[in-house]
């Protein structure tokens, strides 16, 4: 009664109580969080236990791994050495045994030269020995026959002379004639040639292989559309040409005549292009030649410029370039004039390089020296003095002029291009295969000197070589010495003259070949 009377006291004890109570309650709180946290430590470390278990195992089998790994691979380098051992080993074996095998090889190689050596010392005292005898022989035969035909060794050489001396003077008569021959065939030669040349520039109605080009028809019913009604089509054809058109017997073909080959090129082009297109009448025909012509001159133009470029000259006169590009169209015994010329001027221009002269003027002079082949018959005269006039008119200059009227020697030479150029147009035009002839020909002779060659005894092969400008001669050592090989070739030769006809000349080649043969066991 008296704690509750005195209020002071009574808070007091209060305080004191719930302060111990409180006190307490904090206590236990904090025993609570600490069991909380030391369950949750223990199970954190139990895992991280595990972990670092895992982990360990995880790593000490990568390890195991990894060293099984770097043991294989060091096993296999191990075997893999020992193998390149074993075979560097087994190689030098072999290279051993084929150096002994060698060495054994040359010294037997040694013994035998030294006793073939000693076999050849003894022949070749033996040889001595019987040139001795034989000259001891011959010369008691010398005497034998003075003393039998009372004459003395002067006498006897004197008469050998003359006998040699009549033997040469036949040999000189043969060489003459073969000159004069030879003469006569380029006489011959040079008069086709202008045969050729004249028929190129004169439009006649004649008929040569020359002057003919052949059209292939896809068909038979064609011709009917070429003639056209009453022959419309082929006379329209024929006057916007100038060629003639032969339409006969022969089986899908049509043959156009004419010697001025640009024109005989356009017509030729201007069939076929007809006959593509289907559509043949008069008006028709009309517009295809005026467009085919104007197409030629254009490719005429352009074959020129081409012709100078190839040359390396600088940009000639257009006419002269036209009349250039018309040379294409041209033949001289199956061989392009334009290419020819070409040709010449390229062989001038070494030649005039090697003589230390101006090699522009001479590849001008070598190019333009057939310009005059271009000009039709409506121009008299040679076609070098016609060129050289042409080229005059047009700016050329006298040096180059003169080399082209000159390389004929069909006017006066004033210097050294004119000569040039009349050599450089020799060696292109008697190149091999340049002027070819017909198959059937060639073949024969080649045959003829082959058989000629295989008649005398001893020969085992003929060869015709170099198209049939040389004939090599294989002969039977056993059966023909050296100086039978001689003699063999001089007969054949002689043979050769006798029943051939030929451009040129043949050189005769007689082989004699010995082979010593042996084996090394």
């Amino acid at each position: 009664m008296s704690l509750l009377a005195n209020p002071v006291l009574c808070g007091s004890i209060c305080f004191v109580v719930g302060s111990a109570s409180g006190y307490w309650l904090w206590r236990w709180k904090q025993r609570s969080i600490g069991t909380a946290l030391t369950l949750k430590a223990q199970s954190a470390l139990e895992r991280a236990n595990c972990e670092a278990q895992a982990l360990s195992r995880e790593t000490l089998l990568r390890a195991n791994e990894e060293a099984l790994k770097i043991r294989q691979e060091t096993e296999a380098s191990f075997a893999r050495h020992h193998q390149e051992l074993s075979e560097a080993q087994k190689r030098l074996v072999e290279r051993e045994s084929l150096i002994n095998r060698q060495l054994e090889n040359i010294v037997e190689e040694e013994k035998r030269l030294r006793s073939q050596q000693a076999v050849c010392q003894k022949k070749t005292d033996e040889l001595d020995h019987q040139r001795h005898e034989l000259c001891e022989v011959a010369r008691q035969r010398r005497q034998e026959l003075q003393c039998v035909c009372q004459l003395s060794e002067a006498e006897a050489r004197t008469q050998l002379l003359k006998e040699v001396e009549l033997e040469s003077l036949q040999d000189a008569s043969h060489l003459t004639r073969h000159i004069l021959d030879e003469a006569r065939a380029r006489a011959e030669e040079k008069a086709r040639r202008i045969i050729s040349l004249a028929i190129q520039r004169y439009a006649g109605e004649h008929t040569y292989e020359i002057s003919s080009a052949t059209v292939t028809l896809p068909g038979e019913e064609i011709k009917g559309r070429i003639i056209g009604r009453e022959g419309r089509n082929i006379r329209a054809f024929e006057a916007a040409t100038g060629m003639t058109v032969l339409i006969d017997d022969t089986p899908n073909a049509v043959v156009l005549s004419g010697f001025d080959p640009v024109r005989r090129e356009i017509a030729r082009e201007s069939m076929q292009r007809l006959i593509l297109d289907g559509r043949i009448h008069p008006t028709r025909i009309e517009e295809v030649v005026a467009k085919v012509s104007q197409e030629m001159d254009e490719t005429i133009v352009r074959l020129g410029e081409e012709a100078v470029h190839r040359t390396g000259l600088p940009p000639l006169h257009r006419e002269v370039t036209k009349l250039l590009g018309r040379l294409r169209f041209r033949h001289s015994f199956s061989q392009n004039v334009l290419d020819h010329s070409v040709e010449v001027a390229h062989l001038t221009g070494l030649m005039a390089a090697e003589l230390g002269l101006e090699v522009s003027a001479a590849k001008r002079s070598g190019l333009l020296h057939d310009i005059g082949k271009a000009i039709n018959h409506e121009v008299e005269g040679a076609h070098a003095l016609i060129g050289a006039d042409l080229l005059r008119r047009y700016g050329e200059s006298e040096e180059v002029v003169n080399a082209v009227a000159s390389h004929h020697d069909e006017a006066p030479h004033h210097g050294l291009l004119g000569i040039l150029v009349s050599a450089a147009d020799a060696i292109s035009a008697s190149r091999p295969g340049a002027r070819s002839e017909t198959m059937t020909t060639y073949i024969k002779r080649v045959e003829d000197l082959e058989k000629i060659g295989q008649s005398f005894p001893g020969v085992e092969k003929c060869f015709a070589v170099q198209a049939g400008r040389e004939l090599r001669v294989v002969v039977e050592p056993e059966r023909i010495n050296d100086d039978q090989a001689y003699a063999l070739a001089r007969s054949i030769s002689r043979k050769i003259e006798s029943e051939l006809q030929y451009p040129g000349q043949i050189r005769v080649t007689v082989l004699r070949e010995t082979r010593c043969v042996d084996f090394a066991k």
